[in-house]
């Protein structure tokens, strides 16, 4: 027996022609003469539902007219297939029960500043974009979880208070524990191996911690993170899994929310791309000839493309422009309805946005530029070193074979070149940057302490670390994933902190 004695918009196509009743709110209205249109949402989705005049009672059809914006409210009315409506079907209501006439909503149908939306970030999870967001945020977590769970790893969890400041204190948030310091942690990567030397195959999933005073479009301080663990893997074998496992993941997400997708209006070309062609693998120093413009890629090099991108954005800026001239002259002219002053209204402040980000980008270009053509071997990638780069490609890349001085003290060198160590990172296209890092740990106990010692670290605090190269060490790996950067990407977000439903950075703590 179903729980619910309603049903969700969702499901609406399963109803043709029948009688349903739906509990939800009112996403948007309009009337027309005899005529109430409502956009209605209830979680599942949205529909539009139509309240004729002549087929309910007059205190009913009074009622639709009264509802406001997020005004919840349940219907009952029967399910018309119309392609032109948001999910194909609309309901045609034949009764009108109010929950509760919400007062004036903060977030009107109009254009608003990333500031404005955060504080009201409790409200704004309700618009169309941000429950499409979310949900895409759902579907990477449950294509997560499939992939391990169907290629055999254990679901395992590190522990959130570390007792050590291992790396230093300058990025963790330091708290008490029953008179004791303790910190949160930013990696659970550490008790991962400790686990994969019991289970073989294991992957962590939980919340990670880093007290960087950023806020920069892809900082948190609060964000999640996915960290397997492999016994007897090696970088290549670690690098063949991470791309397996993003192509899943990426697939799923397309099959499982077009709609989704389509609403934030994210072109999946990229993505698809993601899924269809083999990621190309490129060793550090390659990586940095082509940063530099040194060397092409396809016959593409970066700084002409950079130098082409600034050219194409300026123009854009000067159509804007010339766009919002034109339609704030015809609103003056006066000789426009209220709705089309209104639409007219909306649209400028949309293309005004747009030209901010575009100027945003405009001044960016120049100094990323500079620091492409003087990027010093050796140095790790910045955020604009790693879009110059991606902007090569058209799927994601896989950088391998860094600098052992950029790297943490836990990842192999290369036995070949020990100038380097053997670790990967992951960048997505379209300037998304770092998704993925990973490496071949270090399982020689004499070059691990070496290592520790050299980054004056207290031994004492990595003596059960240590152990596993004691008792039974073998070849192993790991990577980490950022859950929000990976979300991030596949919706074609443009801040990071839309991607986690309350986000928490440098000066955010509400709501």
């Amino acid at each position: 027996m179903a729980i619910e004695q309603f049903q969700y918009i969702r499901s609406l196509q399963a109803y043709e022609g029948r009688e349903v009743t739906i509990k939800g709110w009112v996403s948007n209205k309009r009337d027309s003469k005899g005529l109430v249109f409502l956009i209605m949402r209830d979680g599942s989705g949205f529909a539009q539902c139509v309240v004729d005049a002549a087929k309910v009672s007059e205190e009913q059809f009074e009622a639709a007219k009264r509802l406001t914006m997020e005004s919840s409210v349940c219907l009952t009315g029967t399910v018309v297939k119309d392609e032109r409506q948001v999910g194909g079907y609309e309901i045609q209501v034949s009764a009108v029960e109010i929950i509760q006439i919400a007062q004036e909503y903060p977030i009107a149908k109009k254009e608003h500043g990333v500031e404005f939306l955060v504080e009201n970030r409790h409200l704004w999870l309700r618009s169309r974009k941000q429950w499409a967001m979310m949900r895409v945020r759902n579907r990477v977590i449950f294509a997560i979880h499939s992939f391990f769970q169907q290629n055999d790893f254990l679901q395992m969890d590190a522990p959130i208070f570390t007792g050590n400041a291992c790396e230093g204190t300058s990025t963790l948030f330091e708290t008490d524990f029953y008179g004791r310091p303790a910190y949160l942690s930013q990696s659970g990567q550490l008790y991962g191996e400790a686990l994969a030397m019991a289970h073989g195959k294991i992957y962590t999933f939980g919340p990670t911690f880093r007290a960087e005073k950023s806020k920069t479009r892809r900082h948190l301080s609060e964000f999640w993170m996915i960290e397997p663990e492999m016994a007897f893997y090696n970088l290549d074998m670690n690098m063949d899994l991470i791309e397996q496992f993003l192509k899943y993941v990426v697939d799923d997400v397309i099959t499982h929310c077009a709609s989704e997708l389509e609403t934030l209006e994210r072109n999946t070309a990229f993505l698809r791309n993601a899924v269809t062609q083999k990621f190309p693998r490129i060793h550090y120093d390659d990586a940095v000839a082509m940063i530099r413009g040194e060397k092409e890629v396809d016959g593409k090099n970066s700084i002409k493309l950079l130098e082409a991108d600034l050219e194409g954005i300026k123009l854009r800026i000067a159509e804007i422009a010339k766009e919002i001239a034109e339609r704030e002259a015809k609103i003056e002219g006066g000789s426009l309805k209220q709705g089309e002053i209104n639409f007219n209204k909306n649209k400028i402040d949309t293309l005004k946005n747009e030209s901010k980000e575009l100027e945003e980008r405009a001044g960016n270009i120049p100094q990323w530029l500079e620091s492409a053509r003087n990027f010093q071997h050796g140095n790790d990638f910045g955020g604009s070193d790693e879009t110059v780069l991606t902007r090569l490609f058209s799927c994601p890349i896989m950088v391998y074979n860094w600098p052992a001085a950029v790297k943490a003290f836990y990842m192999k060198r290369d036995p070949n070149d020990p100038r380097y160590v053997k670790g990967v990172d992951v960048l997505a296209p379209e300037g998304y940057g770092e998704i993925v890092g990973g490496a071949e740990r270090e399982d020689n106990y004499e070059m691990l302490l070496e290592r520790i010692q050299h980054e004056q670290l207290p031994v004492e605090a990595f003596d059960w670390y240590l152990d596993l190269r004691k008792y039974g060490t073998v070849p192993h790996a790991g990577f980490g994933l950022g859950l929000e950067r990976m979300v991030m990407w596949i919706s074609g977000g443009q801040h990071i902190r839309e991607a986690i439903p309350f986000p928490r950075f440098y000066g955010r703590l509400e709501p």
